[in-house]
């Protein structure tokens, strides 16, 4: 009879239990929502804040809670066109820092100015995505990242390119060794010309001087080939570089060039990378050739590739990119939280020193007609 009792009283609590752990509110049981990244932008004369602005309304783990622009007509034109608050922009990017306090910037100046801007977020320990390429010189680069490292903040740079499942696609390819040893790679990226596409005059206005934009076509466009060699070449140091620019719209381009092509010579690899403001149409595509086969991008998110013992190509369609890595945001806010590592890749400081070397090498090349001998940069 005892056992009964007690198997009973044992049976009345757990439903007790039971009952009471239904009635608690949900909310004790539910992980703790994740605050918003803070990010602030700095400066409007790049047109492709456009984009940021657009797709920020998709992005509920972003927080825009600054803007600094010191010219009130830029100011004026995007406040009124995405209806920006007043209490957003400020002038001074250090009293922006200071007051909203933004865990990362988002650089949109013109590429001389982001030495500075990456040097004032540095001072306060606050992160920085600058658009491509990292900037004008090698020089700069090393600076930027001496101050990275000794103020410990992140350094990332968005090039469109880097969210092409296509161009992912690609690299496994690279990396599954289903093409073989890499030995030549073709990249065209550009447009019709800047004025041509009409792009606003305050973009144009730094876009087409050397002094602000490090050179024409050649950076503006042949960064991303050599961003992309880089990462295919696990930041391997070319031999050689050599490039040729054209002035084929002096009328137009009177200071910079319009059209280029930069050679990248390595032990078993070459590359060839074409940026222009002289195409039909615009492009940015990629032909990675190796011992055993080939994969071509078509587009953002298609593939062709053929293999060893394949009668011809096939046509691929790539995953997805994961969700973390799928836009610049996106990938910003995972870096930031520690939940993907900005070592090597298309974005990272590492790989964007190297990409500097290269285009400060290609700019002295095409000026000097010579090609330019490379050795590894010191890790210090």
């Amino acid at each position: 009879m005892g056992r009964v009792l007690l198997s009973f009283a044992q049976t009345l609590k757990g439903a007790i239990l039971a009952a009471a752990f239904v009635l608690l509110p949900a909310s004790m049981f539910a992980q703790p929502a994740q605050q918003p990244l803070r990010v602030a932008i700095v400066g409007l004369v790049h047109d492709h804040v456009a984009g940021f602005l657009a797709q920020l309304p998709q992005h509920h783990d972003v927080e825009l809670v600054g803007i600094v622009e010191p010219d009130p007509a830029l100011q004026a034109k995007y406040q009124q066109k995405y209806n920006l608050a007043d209490s957003l922009f400020f002038k001074d990017p250090a009293k922006m820092i200071e007051q909203r306090r933004p865990q990362a910037l988002l650089v949109y100046t013109s590429i001389a100015e982001h030495r500075r801007m990456i040097e004032i977020g540095a001072y306060y320990g606050v992160s920085v995505m600058v658009e491509k390429p990292l900037t004008i010189s090698l020089d700069d680069a090393l600076a930027i990242r001496r101050i990275a490292r000794e103020k410990h903040i992140h350094v990332l740079v968005n090039y469109e390119t880097t969210w092409y499942s296509s161009n992912r696609a690609a690299y496994e390819q690279v990396m599954h060794r289903e093409i073989g040893d890499i030995r030549r790679v073709l990249v065209q990226d550009g447009h019709e010309g800047p004025k041509e596409i009409g792009v606003s005059s305050d973009f144009l206005k730094w876009l087409t001087d050397p002094a602000q934009n490090g050179a024409g076509a050649l950076y503006d466009f042949g960064c991303y080939g050599v961003d992309l060699m880089t990462w295919l070449m696990h930041g391997e140091t070319p031999e050689t570089v050599t490039a040729i620019v054209n002035h084929d719209k002096p009328e137009i381009y009177p200071h910079v060039d319009d059209d280029s092509t930069i050679l990248l010579q390595y032990p078993h690899a070459q590359a060839v990378i074409q940026g222009s403001w002289n195409w039909p149409f615009s492009r940015k595509d990629m032909e990675v050739y190796g011992a055993t086969g080939y994969a071509i991008t078509v587009g953002a998110d298609k593939l062709r590739v053929r293999h060893e013992h394949d009668n011809e190509d096939r046509s691929v369609t790539p995953p997805p990119l994961p969700s973390q890595e799928r836009d610049s945001l996106s990938y910003l806010a995972a870096v930031l939280r520690g939940e993907v590592r900005d070592t090597g890749d298309l974005s990272a400081l590492d790989t964007n020193v190297k990409v500097m070397q290269i285009l400060d090498a290609a700019r002295q090349s095409a000026r000097s007609g010579q090609s330019v001998r490379l050795y590894p940069i010191s890790d210090y």
